[in-house]
């Protein structure tokens, strides 16, 4: 389903959002076209050593000794150059090579319950005066996500339901964007009061006509983490924790993004998920 190639730095491709399919317990998705970004791209910030042509007062902040010291030496911009460097990656190319639905949203208190019969997220009852049913459920293992889709799979008469891997859950997160998300588009977009859920579908959609895909809830994939800052190629077939993605309602502001590449099982009370539907020919 998913082919990755070499390493190398390509623009993704811009698509229109799709046609919406609603399934038997009224779970929206949204159809995602295949298409080429790139996993892992980093370029910290670094002090470059300034400009010996620019007047005295131009000379860069943080001096040795605090303000008005004298600037780092050659030797020390040498070393910081050489940290930088070690840490900067043109990351890797990913293609999704089939179309697929996504959650819309991540999936609710009540869609849960109508599938599994019990529910259990800690907020909801006095926890949320508006009312939990849409509310994304909370408290989720891993585990317990599968089981989801299993009994999900199994009320439908299908089998065409899963967790996306971590490459189709980013692919359509960033909905045709190349870089980081804006500090200035997180906000409108990711949900962290830092006190409770909120019913989905209350912020900004991405371009792609997703919600919640930034804060909320952190949201289970399929894929084992690899106990690194990035994914790999390949997931590892093996480990002790699974891949979260997206941040929550609690999350610093720099992990709401599509590339924070996280392990759970967290704090559980702001984990959930979201589900794919496959496409497949009949």
């Amino acid at each position: 389903m998913i082919s990755i190639a070499a390493f190398g730095v390509v623009g993704m491709f811009f698509l229109a959002q799709q046609p919406a399919y609603t399934n038997s317990v009224g779970m929206e998705f949204v159809l995602i076209q295949p298409g080429t970004f790139t996993v892992g791209r980093f370029r910290p910030a670094y002090a470059k050593p300034p400009d010996p042509n620019a007047p005295p007062d131009a000379a860069p902040a943080g001096r040795r000794g605090g303000r008005g010291g004298p600037p780092p030496t050659a030797d020390e911009y040498a070393r910081i150059e050489a940290a930088w460097k070690k840490d900067v990656s043109d990351g890797f190319q990913v293609a999704i090579g089939k179309a697929y639905y996504i959650g819309k949203f991540e999936v609710t208190q009540a869609q849960y319950k109508k599938v599994m019969g019990t529910n259990p997220s800690l907020f909801q009852g006095s926890q949320i005066p508006d009312g939990a049913d849409d509310h994304p459920v909370d408290s989720v293992t891993w585990a317990d996500a599968q089981a989801f889709v299993k009994a999900l799979n199994q009320l439908e008469k299908t089998n065409v339901y899963r967790l996306p891997t971590e490459f189709e859950w980013e692919w359509a997160a960033r909905a045709g964007a190349d870089d980081d998300i804006a500090w200035a588009d997180r906000r409108p977009q990711a949900f962290n009061s830092g006190q409770t859920t909120q019913a989905v579908g209350k912020m900004k959609p991405n371009a792609w006509g997703l919600y919640d895909t930034l804060g909320n809830v952190w949201e289970w994939v399929e894929d084992i983490y690899n106990e690194k800052l990035f994914a790999d190629p390949k997931p590892p077939r093996s480990g002790t924790q699974h891949v979260l993605k997206g941040g929550s309602f609690v999350a610093d502001v720099a992990n709401l993004s599509y590339t924070t590449h996280a392990a759970g099982p967290g704090n559980r009370f702001d984990v959930g998920f979201r589900i794919v539907r496959e496409i497949r020919p009949r």
